[in-house]
């Protein structure tokens, strides 16, 4: 029997909230390891720099490998447990897809991140640049979405889009660390989207999870 694949976390952690959901998703067995990299900052630590060098969370233990970086990790997860597929068929539907991704991954979730806090001179001109990309790449979404979404963001199969989205919504609106109250107003499609989502069963499972594994 293969070993149990470790993945080293965090609960606030959006990015590695995806990644627990592609696990669960693909009933790939795994055990979470907590990095507390709010108040504990244990991802600066000599240990954890020996699993990752980039000192950040997921880290996925998997197939005699180590791998980092959420998205790559999906990727390989995708690619090595091929069912249920979380990418669409066509080139076009992929592409839309990405996307979407990208536009989480890279467009709002490393701007509103709250390790740029340090870089500020003051709290609330961190607040304002956080909020303005948040709130562009919340309008982003909306227009990407009214185009792709059905049941989830890509019609309705449940995609890598997906694992992206809710997470990160879920972070800019019940996280009091990040949380960005314009998005239901602003963003109807997303709000409509994500508030159908959270109720999914992967989304409540992986949730309790990462409490669980928190604590």
């Amino acid at each position: 029997m293969a070993e149990k694949a470790i993945l080293y976390g965090f609960k606030l952690s959006s990015c590695s909230w995806r990644v627990r959901a592609c696990l669960v998703l693909k009933k790939i067995p795994f055990e979470e390891r907590s990095v507390d990299i709010m108040r504990e900052r244990a991802q600066l630590s000599d240990q954890y720099r020996a699993i990752n060098p980039a000192q950040k969370v997921p880290t996925l233990v998997i197939d005699g490998e180590t791998f980092v970086e959420s998205m790559a990790i999906i990727q390989y997860l995708e690619d090595t447990r091929p069912s249920p597929a979380l990418t669409p068929s066509t080139p076009v539907q992929k592409a839309r897809m990405r996307e979407i991704c990208e536009t989480i991954v890279s467009g709002i979730q490393p701007l509103q991140n709250v390790g740029l806090k340090p870089h500020f001179d003051t709290e609330e001109q961190y607040n304002r640049f956080s909020k303005y990309w948040c709130d562009r790449g919340l309008q982003t979404l909306e227009e990407h979405l009214k185009k792709t979404s059905g049941q989830y963001c890509m019609g309705d199969k449940i995609t890598i889009a997906d694992l992206c989205l809710v997470p990160q919504l879920f972070n800019l609106t019940h996280n009091a660390v990040t949380r960005h109250s314009k998005h239901p107003t602003v963003t109807p499609t997303v709000s409509k989207l994500y508030e159908s989502l959270l109720f999914q069963r992967v989304f409540k499972e992986t949730l309790k999870k990462s409490v669980k594994a928190q604590t």
